[in-house]
């Protein structure tokens, strides 16, 4: 359980300042947001700061998963570092093909349900990406080589290609390698989970 300090202010900074105070901590140690209330009798609003440490995050999504893997029947070491405000979080398992699922669709599934778990303390921003095994990390390369070579392609024939349904992740992964050419852009199409993107020369 995820210990989330609240304090309210008639300003943002203050209530902000208040958290850390009692917290002991400063702001790049923590996740935070402010709520801003309705106006009172003299149209005067509070501000209403929540603040969590990065340090009971880790420890709340280790414990998390090591839940997850008596419930599953299974274990796993799990390993969480936090860089630039996103949380990586990686799994080394004699089970791994089982927790990764077709497709990465287990792996992902597990991802979704460790943030909506998250979520239900409030509205931070933590950034979770999971992997298992360095499964994402293949398959990022995987896709890097296949989209660069379709990216030659349509640079060549002119004709725009559209890629198999993607995750929301793998997408933003050709949305960046095609942002590095010039004359080329991308636009995701279709309901999830087909949603796929589309590669096509960049209009003048």
């Amino acid at each position: 359980m995820l210990e989330v300090v609240r304090k309210e202010s008639k300003n943002q900074e203050e209530a902000l300042t208040k958290c850390l105070e009692e917290m002991n901590v400063n702001l790049n140690e923590v996740y935070s947001y402010i709520e801003e209330g309705e106006p009172g009798l003299f149209g005067k609003r509070k501000y209403t700061a929540y603040v969590v440490t990065k340090y009971d995050v880790k420890n709340y999504i280790k414990d998390f998963l090591s839940e997850l893997a008596k419930n599953m029947n299974t274990s796993f070491n799990v390993e969480v570092t936090e860089k630039d405000g996103v949380i990586s979080v990686v799994i080394v398992s004699d089970d791994s093909a089982i927790l990764i699922g077709k497709e990465g669709k287990n792996l992902n599934a597990i991802q979704t349900i460790l943030r909506q778990s998250l979520r239900k303390y409030g509205n931070f921003d933590i950034k979770v990406n999971l992997d298992i095994s360095g499964y994402k990390a293949k398959r990022q390369k995987n896709i890097e080589r296949e989209v660069r070579k379709i990216a030659k392609e349509v640079l060549k024939t002119k004709i725009e290609a559209k890629l198999d349904p993607m995750n929301s992740y793998e997408r933003r992964i050709v949305h960046t390698i095609i942002s590095e050419y010039d004359n080329l852009a991308t636009q995701s199409e279709g309901e999830a989970p087909n949603r796929y993107v589309v590669i096509k020369i960049k209009e003048d």
